[in-house]
């Protein structure tokens, strides 16, 4: 432990820091999570763009705080906008030929 005041500041500061990241990371999953279970229990389309516009918010306002790195956050956008798009696709209607 501390003795020195300015070593005590740092630790509170650190604490504070620590439980603020972790309850964004938190977040970060959980909408990651949603849009997976939505794609999953093949939602409706606009349920699935919804979670995932919500996860991409998430996503960007963790990777601008520098909680998570920036290029991680934009990976995983990547990745679950591929996702999205091929189940949109998959379930939009073909348009009839004429």
């Amino acid at each position: 432990m501390a003795n020195h005041p300015s070593a005590l500041k740092r630790e509170r500061q650190a604490q504070k820091r620590r439980l603020r990241n972790r309850a964004a990371i938190s977040a970060v999953k959980t909408s990651v999570k949603k849009v997976t279970s939505a794609l999953s229990d093949f939602g409706s389309p606009d349920e699935v763009a919804a979670s995932f516009a919500a996860a991409v918010s998430t996503l960007d306002r963790a990777a601008g705080k520098g909680i998570i790195p920036k290029k991680r956050a934009s990976r995983k956008v990547s990745r679950m906008a591929r996702q999205v798009n091929r189940a949109t696709a998959a379930t939009m209607p073909t348009p009839a030929a004429t």
